[in-house]
Formats: structure tokens, C-alpha cells, sequence
């Protein structure tokens, strides 16, 4: 029995700041003070906060000690695991109220928040299946094998409400429906990992914090729609859950909770991993099954739906890792509790990569129909610096930006695609004043230029004309003729392409010419970059009532284009600059501007 546990975030976030030497350095530390036997560390996987990282957690007390290092770890050994007496300079600053130490959940970033997808991340050991069953692990699946028949797991699912968490939002109930019937010697369920929106992280975070789930849902999609084989086809770029997943896989057949006979029912299912190509396009479906059946992945003509016609030519389930991992906690506690949740047509709850111009960015769970504004200003403790906000970016480079006039709008499917958004798999990019939207839309076309497949004309062709236009109006050059051509050329790409990712291509640019047309006008017309973004649109120049002549600008320009004598106004060479903007970090009188 240990008196005290110490949870230490293994997520990628906090890796990559150091946690694993922050675990060495605690393990050594425990056992020069004897305490081996009075206190474990766990290993666990993203606990949501990623920009305190790298984050420790000590129980009973419940302590969120944020941004440790290594030098950190003898003071807390010795004073609090040691002596009881907690480190105070390090707890989480929102976590201490007038010397009383706060729970975790009190905070503003988790009070809003409902973790069903995410409810072990954080939590448990994401290697033991032990910790996993502790957390009523596998109970549903021995609930569906030996209680439901398939076709009741199925309904239970449809009456959930539970819509695909990949982008589409399609009814998960509605899709096994659809392949159930479907007679076939194999049928498979194929779980989309291939998380590859630019911000997006939500996937990653469940693989490496809760693999187990993912097992347990995709053997309960199996026996819902007959199915005995199972693939994960998960990002090469996501090596800690590659690592964990196959751990979990290994575990769960050692246990019985793979393979053949599943708690003695009859019921086979075994499972094992693909790693994605690479490519953005492999998020699609079709293309995804084309890329585990080793081919390139293109995305293929429908129908025949992959619920007729899938991996292999078979009948196949396809859902994302989000989807998967609520299908344990409907089946344990009911539909009509998930359905309790969200809006009408938006039930449950939705993981957001909240990352940008935000003071917290990191992992989110949000009942649907949480506002934009809620998301931003609370959860995510609103814009640093002082600075406005001026949009939100949903579904990278498949969705859209919603402006701040807009920022009370309630977060579900419907409304997203009402404005010309989608709710994506997840990423929430938050921008401030000085974000340029052109730039923006410039920034996802030249992602999707690069990420198409180039199968299909207007997706290969199109996306490349769009990004040429946007590139044309950010330098300077374009004319209110290419801003019309350029709505012109969205509409005919959306309509005409193969798959999802160029149907969807045009989204960043279409909805930034809906509410900040006059951002584009600016650029043609004024020639001005509103936020002062675009290089070829700007200048550098010094206010000479402000100029206090302390020659550090001069200093600093790499190329000898600030000229001025000590205690007098300096002038900068406007053919001569560069841009760099060196100039206007270095002083200290805000007397450099951009125009």
C-alpha cells in the first residue's frame, strides 16, 4: 500500500519538455530518501493542460505542480513526499486560493469541461491493463457479448446520438446499421488514426493515454456488425502511440480479451496496427483502406459505400479514434445518458485541440452546444498580451474561421456548417488582431496543394489555382477581378471533386471572403495589409517624436538599412529593408512601426 502517488504526464506535449527525465530524476530521488515502498510514480498520458507542461500530480493531496524540472525534483521529494510540506512556488497558480489548495477540476480550464473520450487520460497508467480494468475496463464488452445481441448493441448506439467525431458527423448507429446485414465471409473494422490536421492532437492523446479503449470499442463494433478482424491505422509520426497501442493489443490477447472466444461467447476478434504513408489524404476513408491493402492511397468513387464494399472488397466499419473511445461509456451507462448531453442533433460531448493565440492551449472535452466564447475566454483564459480576438479556425484545412462577432455561437454540427465551418475532428485555432485572414487561407491552401493526392482534376488543378490567386493578392498584385474569380473557382472545386479532402479544400477561403471580404479589398485596393502580415505589402518606419536615438535599432539590422546619429531621429532606407522586423523588437520607445 502506497501512501502517495505521483502522476507524471507521458503525453507528447510534456515528453518533449523533458517529463521522461523528470520521471528518472523522481524515481532516483525516492530511492536515496527511502521511500520506495511509501510512494509510486505512474507514467500517465495527456492531462489536457499542455502549456504547463511538463506536469506532475501528487495524490492524496491532489498538488498540479506545473512547468517542473529536473533541478525541481530533490525539493519536492525531500519537502513534500518526504516531510508533507508542499512546494508552493511550483503548484499551478490557479490551483492555490488564499493558502487552501484547490482541487484540479475547480480551475477555470476544467470546470467546463465533461471528459467521456478522455475521461482516463491523465488517470492511469496507460500500459497496465490492470489500471485499465480497474477503471471498469472491458465491462462492456462482456456487458454486449453476454447480454445484447448485435442488433441491440447497435441500438443502443443509434439511440445515443453519437455522431462520427472525424469531420463528417455521420450517425456511428446508422453506419454499423448499414453494414450489419451485409452477408460476407470476412468483414472488418477499421479504426482512422491518421490524425494530420495542422493543430490537431486529440487523436494522438486517447492512443497514448487510454489505448485500451479503443481496443475494447473496436471488438464491440465488431460483434455488433459480425466482424473478427480489426485495423488501427494510426500516424508513423505518433511512435509514443504506436508504442502504446501495440503494448495494449499484446495485453488484451495475453488476457483473452483478444483473439478467439471472448469471455467464453463464441465470439473472435483480433486486431492489429497499420502505419499511416504520410499523406493527409489517407484521413479519407477510402483512401485509408487503399493504404492498408498497400497500395497508394487515392481515394476511391462511391458507392459502393465501404459499408458494402470496403478493405479488401469486404464489408467495413470505418470510425475515428474519438468515436471509438465513447462507445464503452454508452454502452455501461446507457444512451439516454449520452444523449443527455450536447443539443438536439448534437449529442455527447467533443474533444478540441485548443492551440494559437490563447493563454491555455491544450486538450479540451466540451459538452456540444458549449459557446465559442466559453471555449475561448474561459476554458482557455482568453487572449494573452492584451490583444483582441478576431476568429476561431475549426477543421484546418477542411473547415472555416468564425469571427468575433459571431462569438457566442453555440459549438455543434449544425451551426458550423451553417457559417461555412465544420466541426473537423477537432483542431480550434484561436487568432488575435494581428492575424491577416488572407495569410491564413494562403497558409491551409498551400497545406492542401501539398496533401493532394492529385487523382482528380479539379482538387490537383483547382487548389493550385486558388493558392495562385491568394499568393498574387498577398504580394501586392491582385485586382477585384481574381477576388471574384477566386469565390468562382471554390464553388466549381467543391462541386466537382472526388473526395472529401478536395470537396472541402476551398472552405478556409471561402469563408474568410464571407466575413472578411474587406480584408481581401484592402490588399487589392489599399494595397495595406490590415494586420501587417504580408511582407510585400508593408513597410518599416521610425516616428521621429518617439526616437530617442539610442542607435539599437541600427544595431540590429542585418542589413545596414537604419541610419541616424547618437540622441537624434532615425530613418530607415525602405529599399533597403528587408523586413525582418529585428527593428521593432529591439526598441524600446515603440517608436518603429509597421505601415
Amino acid at each position: 500500500m502506497y501512501r502517495s502517488h505521483v502522476l507524471v504526464c507521458g503525453g507528447t506535449g510534456c515528453t518533449s519538455s523533458g517529463s521522461h527525465q523528470i520521471i528518472e530524476t523522481l524515481e532516483r530521488e525516492i530511492e536515496v530518501q527511502g521511500l520506495s515502498e511509501e510512494v509510486k510514480v505512474v507514467r500517465t498520458g495527456c492531462f489536457g493542460l499542455c502549456a504547463l507542461g511538463p506536469i506532475m500530480i501528487v495524490y492524496p493531496e491532489g498538488c498540479f505542480y506545473s512547468r517542473v524540472k529536473a533541478e525541481d525534483i530533490p525539493e519536492i521529494v525531500s519537502e513534500h513526499l518526504l516531510k508533507g510540506r508542499i512546494v508552493t512556488r511550483l503548484l499551478y497558480d490557479e490551483t492555490v486560493e488564499k493558502d487552501e489548495i484547490k482541487s484540479l477540476n475547480e480551475t477555470d480550464f476544467y470546470r467546463k469541461q465533461v471528459r467521456v473520450a478522455l475521461r482516463n487520460c491523465g488517470v492511469i497508467n496507460p500500459e497496465s491493463i490492470d489500471e485499465y480494468i480497474a477503471y471498469d475496463g472491458y465491462q462492456a464488452l462482456g456487458k454486449c457479448l453476454t447480454e445484447y445481441t448485435p442488433e441491440q448493441v447497435i441500438q443502443v448506439i443509434t439511440d445515443s446520438g453519437l455522431r462520427g467525431r472525424g469531420g463528417g458527423g455521420f450517425p456511428t448507429g446508422r453506419k454499423w446499421a448499414l453494414c450489419a446485414p451485409n452477408k460476407a465471409p470476412q468483414k472488418y473494422v477499421v479504426c482512422n488514426a491518421d490524425e494530420g490536421d495542422p493543430g490537431a492532437f486529440m487523436d494522438r492523446s486517447v492512443l497514448e493515454g487510454d489505448p485500451h479503449c479503443i481496443i475494447e470499442a473496436m471488438a464491440i463494433a465488431g460483434y455488433a456488425i459480425g466482424a473478427t478482424k480489426g485495423f488501427v491505422y494510426v500516424r508513423a509520426e505518433y511512435p509514443i502511440a504506436v508504442r502504446r497501442l501495440q503494448i495494449a493489443i499484446d495485453q488484451a490477447r495475453e488476457a483473452g480479451l483478444l483473439g478467439k472466444d471472448i469471455f467464453g461467447s463464441g465470439f473472435d476478434f483480433d486486431m492489429e496496427i497499420r502505419l499511416g504513408a504520410g499523406a493527409f489524404v489517407c484521413g479519407e476513408e477510402t483512401a485509408l483502406m487503399t493504404s492498408i491493402e498497400g497500395n497508394r492511397g487515392e481515394p476511391r468513387p462511391r458507392p459502393p459505400y465501404p459499408a458494402v464494399k470496403g478493405l479488401f472488397g469486404c464489408p467495413t466499419v470505418e470510425n475515428n479514434v474519438e468515436t471509438f473511445a465513447n462507445v464503452p461509456q454508452i454502452i455501461l451507462k446507457g444512451a439516454e445518458w449520452f444523449a443527455s448531453m450536447g443539443t438536439e442533433k448534437s449529442k455527447g460531448t467533443k474533444v478540441f485541440a485548443l492551440g494559437g493565440k490563447i493563454k491555455h492551449t491544450g486538450l479540451v472535452e466540451i459538452p456540444m452546444g458549449t459557446t465559442l466564447r466559453e471555449i475561448v475566454e474561459e476554458i482557455g483564459g482568453g487572449i494573452p498580451n492584451g490583444k483582441k480576438f478576431k476568429a476561431a479556425q475549426t477543421g484546418g484545412p477542411s473547415g472555416g474561421c468564425i469571427p468575433a462577432s459571431l462569438i457566442d455561437t453555440k459549438i455543434d454540427y449544425d451551426n458550423l456548417i451553417a457559417m461555412g465551418c465544420m466541426m473537423g475532428s477537432g483542431g480550434l485555432i484561436v487568432m488575435d488582431e494581428d492575424t491577416c485572414m488572407v495569410d491564413i487561407a494562403k497558409f491551409f491552401l498551400e497545406f492542401t496543394v501539398d496533401e493532394s493526392c492529385g487523382k482528380c482534376t479539379p482538387c490537383r488543378v483547382g487548389t493550385k489555382r486558388l493558392l495562385e490567386k491568394l499568393e498574387k493578392i498577398t504580394s501586392g498584385n491582385g485586382t477585384l477581378e481574381d477576388i471574384d474569380d477566386l469565390e468562382a473557382l471554390c464553388h466549381y472545386i467543391k462541386e466537382n471533386s472526388l473526395c472529401g479532402l478536395g470537396q472541402t479544400a476551398p472552405n478556409p477561403v471561402l469563408s474568410t471572403l464571407k466575413f472578411f471580404r474587406d480584408e481581401y479589398v484592402a490588399h487589392v485596393v489599399d494595397k495595406k495589409c490590415p494586420a501587417g502580415v504580408c511582407k510585400s505589402l508593408l513597410h518599416y518606419e521610425i516616428v521621429a517624436d518617439k526616437c530617442k536615438g539610442c542607435t539599437a535599432c541600427a544595431r540590429v539590422c542585418p542589413v545596414g538599412a537604419i541610419s541616424g546619429t547618437v540622441k537624434q531621429p532615425h530613418v530607415i532606407d525602405v529599399s533597403a529593408c528587408i523586413k525582418c522586423g529585428a527593428c521593432i523588437e529591439k526598441c524600446r520607445f515603440g517608436a518603429v512601426v509597421k505601415c
